[in-house]
């Protein structure tokens, strides 16, 4: 009887610091995190200081000679290096080391295959790889022989990368005209939600800030929710019951994270877009990070890629409960912040008013008498409004309510 046991690889990680004081130290603490998340083994640490990484092997020569005799030495089965490496890199690095070369991107596509549970997702996942396998079929070498297991042969990508370039592009047309079915269903959600008055929040933020505690205990959602990096992929739209009849439409989206693949944005572009086309942002930052501020700033740069300005946004920083001085926290580009642990439900209260407040300032006041003919406009003013005062006199229903401007 054979048991297929799961490939562990031993990796080292692998950066280039191209100027004193950037933020290697922390990328690569990350991408030690992201190793961890796909199934690997972090077993050591090269960082070279160059002006620009070396255009064909990304490390100098004598680098690849120290890197060579310290995958020996702790027996590492390979290295991930933390950017995007350009296929002749890949292919070079790999003849240099005779080991497996993987990059920051396809460590993040091989955890976006294992997470994905939505066929929107695994659509999605599938063309982000094959985007990314298309431009190395003539750079992988070594590597386009991965069938043995390990990270970067998950997913449906894997079955694709010893076929030819026209099977690929065929493959790569279909999946786009399949995703492009999503968006026009998802555009049809998004225009029921507009005829219905319907506001949408869209909760933002980068990778393993808490969104999706955010929304379960909010909303009790049930999605799955773990401390570890995408531990959710697939949006999760919610309607949350707000006091005097309010609502408003709470989608989860995927988290961000540095040096986000591009593939992967242009892959998840319908689903990341559920930010542009919310009335709200929620922005949800991990306040016990010691880096909160750098992901904030991922967190607004991604959505500049993507278009999304002119939104009102509530920053929260979340995980107080870890917290144990007087840290300060601010977002000058924020309407309101506000503390929370989405975790023990602290400060949740406080988030549900000042939704209702911005709702509200979205509404016109209204005070009208509505003959009696006319008191079925009072339902629709109850359906879509906030009614604050229903008073019957001889001359009909008088009414106080705040109501959606397009309904006035």
């Amino acid at each position: 009887m054979y048991e297929n046991a799961e490939i562990i690889e031993r990796v080292i990680l692998v950066a280039v610091s191209e100027r004193d004081g950037d933020d290697t130290g922390h990328s690569l603490t990350e991408l030690g995190e992201l190793a961890a998340t796909a199934g690997a083994e972090v077993v050591g640490t090269l960082v070279q200081n160059l002006d620009r990484a070396n255009p064909g092997t990304y490390l100098g020569s004598g680098k690849i000679e120290e890197l060579k005799d310290l995958i020996w030495e702790l027996d590492a089965t390979g290295v991930v290096c933390d950017d995007e490496l350009k296929p002749i890199q890949m292919k070079n690095l790999e003849e240099a080391l005779d080991t497996k070369v993987m990059d920051r991107t396809l460590l993040i596509l091989d955890i976006f295959a294992a997470r994905a549970a939505t066929s929107e997702g695994k659509l999605q996942v599938e063309l982000a790889q094959l985007r990314y396998s298309l431009t190395r079929l003539t750079g992988f070498g070594r590597s386009m022989s991965r069938l043995g297991g390990g990270i970067g042969t998950r997913g449906p990508g894997e079955k694709k990368l010893e076929t030819d370039r026209r099977v690929i592009r065929e493959r790569v047309s279909h999946l786009k005209q399949e995703l492009k079915d999503v968006v026009r269903h998802r555009d049809l959600t998004r225009s029921r939600r507009m005829k219905n008055h319907t506001k949408v929040a869209a909760i933002v933020g980068y990778t393993n800030a808490g969104k999706s505690t955010l929304l379960n205990s909010l909303t009790d959602a049930g999605v799955f929710e773990e401390d570890q990096l995408f531990a959710t992929l697939d949006p999760t739209t919610r309607m949350l019951e707000l006091s005097n009849n309010q609502q408003i439409l709470l989608t989860d989206t995927v988290g961000f994270i540095r040096k986000l693949p591009h593939h992967l944005v242009d892959a998840f572009k319908s689903t990341l877009e559920e930010a542009k086309y919310a009335d709200f942002i929620i922005h949800v930052v991990d306040a016990s990070n010691p880096h909160w501020d750098e992901q904030m700033h991922v967190v607004y740069q991604t959505l500049q890629d993507l278009g999304v300005t002119d939104k009102k946004i509530i920053t929260l920083f979340n995980k107080c409960d870890r917290l144990t001085g007087d840290e300060v926290f601010q977002d000058f580009r924020a309407d309101r912040t506000l503390r929370i642990s989405a975790k023990t439900g602290a400060g949740l209260e406080e988030f549900q008013a000042i939704l209702e407040k911005m709702l509200r300032a979205d509404k016109v006041l209204l005070r009208h008498t509505f003959t009696y003919d006319k008191a079925g406009e009072i339902q629709r003013i109850r359906k879509y409004g906030e009614l604050i005062q229903e008073e019957y006199r001889e001359d009909g229903i008088y009414v106080e309510a705040y109501v959606p401007a397009d309904l006035m």
